[in-house]
């Protein structure tokens, strides 16, 4: 599975195989997600990537729930109505991931490197991931986010997994908070869209803005919405968002 990913060289690459042992009620599949360096624990867009694929070509169109088998314990996702979707934009396939939040604490030791490794940008504040050990690191506005030219070669020393950018959405924007995820000693210098990143993020924004349902901007040269909920009581963050299939093929060894 690693040797596909390094010749696919995507963020992450997704292995589903069925889990005939399963008596649950749902459809489950094992799955698993490499990078083009290493496996990884938790992976929001391959997942609903995976969803989407089983949901339009696998199973039958009156399934609504799939669960994952993952290092990350099962994982649901299932069908949803897409948050803005009108009559007349006629039916879109929206799913919701169910994933486990993730607390945060001080960033411990690594603060004085934070300010090279973003280049000088405006630093609000510094936080850590409990669950990934990703750095999270407000900047003054979502701006600054998205113009941001990070040094990768000092985010590569970082502890941990990654660099997590974010800030406030500008105000009229229609989203809550911007955000971008670093990750190069994983093989990926930008995560375009980055659902375990959230994880973290919901619980964070969240906290400081007062609310249970967020909607998310991750401003990388792909970019991508993401529609949060919070459910602080239970430890989870669900995750709606959308796929389109690109290509399909048979892989041959």
């Amino acid at each position: 599975m690693q040797s596909v990913a390094v010749e696919f060289n995507l963020s992450q690459t997704a292995f589903l195989s069925r889990d005939s042992s399963s008596a649950a009620a749902a459809p489950r599949f094992h799955l698993r997600w490499f990078t083009p360096v290493a496996e990884v624990a938790l992976c929001g867009h391959a997942t609903l990537a995976s969803a989407h694929f089983l949901f339009t070509g696998v199973l039958p169109e009156h399934q609504g729930v799939v669960e994952f088998a993952t290092k990350s314990g099962v994982l649901t996702a299932k069908k949803v109505p897409a948050p803005d979707q009108t009559e007349e934009q006629g039916k879109r396939l929206f799913i919701e991931l169910d994933f486990p939040a993730s607390d945060f604490v001080g960033p411990g030791d690594e603060l004085p490197s934070i300010p090279e490794t973003l280049n000088g940008a405006s630093v609000v504040s510094v936080h850590r991931s409990a669950t990934t050990n990703d750095f999270i690191v407000e900047v003054s506005s979502g701006k600054e986010v998205a113009d941001l030219l990070p040094n990768t070669e000092e985010i590569r020393k970082c502890a941990g997994r990654g660099v997590i950018i974010t800030a406030p959405a500008p105000p009229g924007s229609g989203y809550d908070f911007f955000s971008r995820f670093f990750c190069p000693k994983f093989g990926i210098d930008e995560d375009p869209v980055c659902g375990s990143a959230h994880c973290v993020l919901a619980p964070y924004w969240g906290g400081k803005l007062g609310k249970q349902k967020l909607t998310a901007f991750q401003v990388s040269p792909r970019s991508g919405t993401l529609y949060l909920e919070l459910d602080a009581a239970n430890g989870r963050v669900r995750i709606q968002g959308e796929a389109v299939t690109v290509m399909a093929g048979t892989l041959f060894a």
